[in-house]
């Protein structure tokens, strides 16, 4: 009986040493749970704080509302241009011939002139400094041969990007029936300029434009007021209220924020300004995971390694509340790979969690390159493997035994 005993504990041991042997790294972080509510009233019909970098919502109120976005329409306009001047479509130095179109629109302009010669370069300073209208119709016009055209591209454009609550009537911004974006629209419209195209954010952030010896200013108030601000657009008409989309960067962390219907200029700035300054005073941004570092390991299938290990193709950053910090687990998790696999292959995901709460998602690759395994490694292991359930079959037996 005592050797029976004995024989059982080793056999237990020996299970336990196994388990452990296969257990991967277990990688942790700091990570504390968001605020339920703001300390202040957000008076807009529709508001939204996001972290650039992640993507992650910081605080929303009716993001999904279609309405009115007034000049925030010429956001998109922007990105179009500087999408075509990337594929060598246009160039900042092409001269453009003003039509009675572009020369008639209303509003906010640059007072262009019937057959003037203007630059692309001084359309895109008026569009972005000036909120110009009538730019905006000069720019379509040349881009597409007519605004409607140019709207169609638009309107493909916010589709492609996943704004699914948004429809372009033109490119101004100009009031017209069914000419609306939510306010999460907004946000990855602007994720999509700040990420992809941020030199558009340089003709955002100038304080003033001169142009036919017209000096006129930009009317984003945070420029000047709130630091970091360095771009995006305000908009008003009677309908939409008064807007705007507004970022800044401080600690290395920039904040993205919208307001739509506000009742008026003051509000629109205070109400953009706590935003911010909620979002910059109680969270920060941490990188979990670099390509240098190694998450973990997974199973490969005809390898002449049985086990991968795995990285973070591009640095895996997440957003933490600063204080105070619960813990942040990543989970592997392994994609059904077998072997051959090259350095860089896309291997599994990590997971983000908080509390058992998937906060965000990465992609795993391959740290290493792993051959395929020939027939005979491939024939042994199975032999390998069908003893170990043996085993396995009899360590039971003995236990229950």
């Amino acid at each position: 009986m005592h050797r029976k005993i004995q024989s059982k504990s080793f056999i237990f041991l020996l299970i336990v040493l196994l388990l452990f042997s296969l257990i991967g790294p277990v990688y942790a972080e700091d990570k504390p749970a968001f605020a339920a509510s703001l300390p202040f009233d957000v008076e807009a019909e529709a508001a939204l704080l996001m972290e650039a970098d992640t993507g992650s919502i910081l605080y929303e109120k009716n993001i999904d509302t279609p309405l009115p976005p007034a000049s925030i329409t010429k956001m998109m306009t922007l990105l179009l241009v500087f999408e075509a001047i990337e594929a060598g479509r246009a160039s900042l130095d092409d001269v453009i011939v003003v039509s009675e179109n572009a020369w008639r629109m209303q509003g906010s302009q640059m007072y262009l002139e019937i057959g003037q010669e203007v630059t692309l370069k001084e359309l895109v300073q008026g569009i972005s400094i000036i909120s110009a209208n009538d730019a905006c119709v000069a720019v379509a016009e040349y881009l597409s041969g007519s605004e409607a055209l140019f709207v169609q591209k638009m309107n493909e454009k916010a589709r492609a990007l996943g704004m699914t609550s948004t429809n372009f009537e033109n490119s101004s911004g100009w009031p017209a029936a069914g000419h609306y974006m939510s306010a999460r629209d907004i946000v990855i419209l602007s994720r999509e300029i700040i990420i992809n195209h941020p030199e558009i954010l340089k003709y955002e952030s100038q304080r003033e434009y001169t142009f036919n010896n017209i000096k006129q200013y930009n009317q984003n108030p945070l420029l000047g007021n709130y630091t970091g601000a360095d771009g995006m657009k305000t908009g008003w008409t009677e309908e939409a209220g008064y807007c705007l989309a507004g970022t800044a960067v401080q600690n290395e962390m920039r904040l993205i924020s919208v307001v739509l219907n506000t009742e008026s200029k003051k509000k629109r700035l205070d109400i953009s300004r706590q935003l911010l300054d909620y979002g910059f005073r109680n969270f920060k941004t941490k990188i979990l995971l670099t390509p240098e570092d190694i998450a973990g390991e997974i199973p490969v299938k005809k390898g002449k390694k049985r086990t991968l290990q795995v990285t973070v193709a591009s640095p895996l950053k997440t957003v933490l509340p600063a204080n105070p910090e619960p813990e942040v687990e990543l989970k592997i998790i392994g994609n059904n790979i077998e072997a051959p696999l090259a350095k860089g292959d896309v291997a599994g995901i990590v997971q983000v969690q908080v509390d058992g709460k998937v906060i965000r998602e990465s992609e795993l690759v391959a740290a290493e390159n792993i051959a395929r395994a020939n027939i005979f490694l491939r024939g042994f292991r199975s032999i390998v493997d069908l003893i170990g359930i043996a085993f396995q079959r009899i360590s039971r037996s003995l236990w229950n035994g």
